[in-house]
């Protein structure tokens, strides 16, 4: 899908996954596309290869089982789906069909955090803390819709099992131009330089960080947003160049406090006896969420734009 590149412009990631697999699926017999009654992106792909589209119904666990046959039979199945369900209903498949024998399995998944508007039985909160926990599996969370292409296409070579978490995956904000950087599986990114504070965040969460920065600037505090879109493995030199050089560390996600990427960072100054001057996580809290946008939630629960910005300033009081 070729579009106008224009910072905090809306474009579809869920279009942008159906436009990439049709894709592979023209260059790679290999390539297949399930679901489990979530395939909209995906009907032109079922219209041109109906022999490599699998859709089960409401099935997780049925899916996760025969992307793993398919994988072992030497093909890349992308399973498609609602976060919650792929990763809590089919929990058990994921780890032992596909995470035991390190099958080559992508999942994407909409709906990262509270952004389904489906309420606390569609949203994902606890998603990447389990999946982090899989064995083999390789955990990214996206917040610019043009970077699905790009690691769709670098998946093809990846011979792990790879979780792609989006947001809603219809309207996504567009952060960066298209052939800016070049991302890869364990690498996060500088999306904004700064030496008072760093932001560092996934996903959605990117574009709040951002602003953020933007008005922590109208202060004159500098603060630097790292994108940290691979989770696992976990850009471990990034983080620690962020702290030598910044000191200051807030990471803002849109998942629980708890087990996330907020927990995967203090992990490592524990490991790497690296320590920030302050530290600070905003996220979700302990509660189960209502019905209502992102935008409300994140406003209501204390973790959006307004939330991160205090959080900054009162690390450099």
């Amino acid at each position: 899908m070729k579009v106008t590149f224009n910072f905090g412009s809306f474009l579809s990631a869920r279009s942008v996954a159906g436009d990439t697999i049709m894709e592979l699926g023209q260059k790679y017999n290999k390539v297949w596309a399930l679901t489990a009654d979530t395939g909209g992106a995906l009907k032109q792909f079922k219209k041109d290869f109906p022999d490599r589209y699998i859709d089960t119904g409401v099935a997780e666990q049925n899916l996760a089982g025969i992307a793993a046959g398919l994988a072992l039979e030497g093909n890349i199945p992308f399973i498609f789906g609602m976060i919650p369900f792929m990763v809590m209903r089919a929990c058990e498949q994921n780890r032992t069909a596909i995470c035991y024998q390190d099958l080559p399995v992508r999942f994407i998944g909409t709906g990262g955090g509270l952004t389904s508007g489906g309420g606390s039985t569609h949203n994902a909160m606890e998603d990447i803390s389990i999946m982090k926990s899989l064995v083999n599996m390789t955990v990214l969370s996206i917040g610019d819709p043009n970077m699905v292409r790009d690691i769709m296409l670098l998946s093809m070579d990846y011979p792990h099992p790879l979780y792609l978490r989006l947001a809603q995956g219809k309207q996504d904000r567009m952060l960066y131009e298209p052939g800016k950087y070049i991302y890869k599986i364990g690498m996060g990114l500088t999306a904004r330089e700064g030496k008072d504070a760093t932001i560092i965040a996934h996903g959605e969460m990117v574009f709040e960080a951002l602003e953020a920065a933007n008005a922590l600037a109208s202060e004159g505090i500098n603060t630097r947003v790292v994108d940290m879109y691979s989770i696992k493995p976990l850009d471990n030199d990034l983080v620690i160049k962020a702290v030598k050089e910044t000191g200051n560390i807030l990471v803002l996600e849109d998942h629980l406090m708890d087990g996330g990427l907020a927990s995967t960072v203090a992990d490592l100054f524990a490991d790497s006896g690296v320590y920030p001057k302050k530290f600070k996580r905003l996220g979700i809290p302990q509660i189960y969420a209502g019905f209502g946008s992102g935008e409300e939630l994140r406003k209501k629960y204390g973790y959006d734009k307004t939330a991160a910005v205090a959080a900054v300033k009162k690390m450099l009081r």
